[in-house]
């Protein structure tokens, strides 16, 4: 099958800074100057407004419509104006899920992060980059390390009254916060506090903070290895606990961007210490009682992750018309009829099935399922010193029964 490859780009991407086009280079003047369209915000527009000959477009809310709009005009001459680095939390980045690379021209400015490590002497490679533009401000709390170094594009001038707030809320409030206003424009600003004695009143709307992070006494700092202590999560006692759960994610053996469904999700704690894996995973939690489910959004939302998504209703049937998962854990309700036969079926070819009993009921269910689909049949059993009167003795959890199963290809649904 042929394929139309287009000779020369037709999209030019132009990265923007505070100075305007002072700071661009001749092609990128020329690129903008021969352009039959000009997409860009307000401000984009007027910085270039005396390079601009073409017509001039505002990007139209929700930008979507105006992403539509490009495609639809392919083989013109079309420029974008963009903050920055367009491929970094950028435009840029928006426009490649629906244009090819070949079909781009694209000429970078240095991005605020790159502008902001400059002026604090930070080397990029060593900080966490987070951006909280659009996105919830609980983002960045897995990146609350003693001692780290954190970049944080906000949204506007309240981002970082509220990321000060936050730090100091969560027992950092003795980190550093810098300020970064207007970075490379004639207003630039740089203002340097502790987060608890955050006074600004006035800040750019364009601004990033970044954070030298110092951890109080009771800072909640969330530790990096799987398993976090139990403490750390809200919950009624329906959780899988700290050593169970650790197993559970190895169990789960979690991949980049996989998506997770948690049935009967408690406390939410597997899903949570699933995207906590990487920025890239995806959960969605099933939990029947409403004040789990609620409890579930809150605890997402401590640990910094706050993307999971609680679906409240019951199994089977809350599972209906849920995009299909890559791994499954069912920690709760699953002797319950038509669960287990629901989540196999939804589970992806290759995706893994994780299931934990400790009542009778459903250890029948895992006995079952391992002696028709074979797998692999795990019993966890964990002892832990307690007092025995004036000394110190083992007292036995109760035993749970776990049943690992990888979906094959060539899957029938036998039951």
């Amino acid at each position: 099958m042929s394929e139309n490859i287009l000779s020369t780009p037709w999209l030019d991407i132009i990265g923007l800074g505070e100075d305007g086009i002072a700071g661009l280079g001749d092609e990128a003047k020329r690129l903008i100057a021969a352009a039959e369209i000009v997409y860009g915000g307000a401000r984009h527009l007027e910085l270039a407004a005396t390079l601009i000959r073409g017509e001039g477009r505002r990007w139209a809310s929700p930008i979507d419509l105006s992403v539509q709009d490009i495609k639809g005009l392919r083989g013109r001459r079309v420029c974008v104006l963009a903050s920055g680095d367009p491929f970094f939390f950028g435009m840029g980045a928006t426009l490649s899920r629906s244009i090819e690379a070949r079909e781009m021209r694209v000429i970078p400015h240095p991005s605020a992060f790159s502008l902001a490590a400059s002026r604090l002497g930070w080397p990029l490679q060593d900080l966490a980059l987070v951006s909280l533009h659009g996105r919830p401000i609980d983002l960045i709390r897995p990146h609350l390390q003693p001692c780290a170094r954190i970049l944080a594009l906000t949204s506007d001038e309240k981002g970082p009254a509220e990321l000060a707030s936050l730090l100091t809320e969560s027992g950092f409030g003795a980190s550093r916060l810098f300020v970064l206003e207007a970075l490379g424009g004639g207003s630039e600003r740089v203002t340097a506090m502790r987060a608890d004695a955050y006074a600004l009143t006035s800040v750019n709307p364009l601004n990033i903070c970044a954070v030298e992070v110092e951890a109080g006494e009771r800072a909640r700092v969330l530790p990096l290895a799987p398993g976090l202590d139990d403490s750390l999560f809200e919950h009624d006692g329906q959780i899988t606990k700290r050593e169970a759960r650790a197993l559970t994610l190895s169990a789960l053996t979690p991949l980049k961007g996989e998506l997770l469904w948690d049935i009967g999700a408690g406390s939410g704690s597997i899903g949570i210490e699933w995207m906590l894996r990487h920025p890239a995973m995806r959960a969605i939690a099933i939990e029947g009682h409403p004040e789990r489910a609620a409890r579930i959004r809150r605890n997402a939302a401590a640990f910094g992750v706050p993307g999971l998504v609680t679906v409240e209703g019951q199994a089977p049937i809350a599972l209906s018309g849920l995009p299909t998962p890559d791994a499954i854990f069912i920690g709760g309700g699953g002797s319950e009829p038509g669960v287990m036969d629901a989540a196999l079926a939804a589970l992806r070819a290759g995706g893994t099935l994780v299931a934990n009993s400790v009542t009778l009921e459903m250890d029948a269910v895992l006995l079952a399922e391992h002696a028709k689909r074979s797998g692999s049949l795990t019993r966890i059993e964990l002892s832990r010193a307690s007092p025995v009167g004036a000394m110190t003795g083992w007292r036995p959890a109760m035993p749970l029964t776990q049943w690992r199963w990888v979906k094959p290809n060539n899957w029938k649904d036998e039951t």
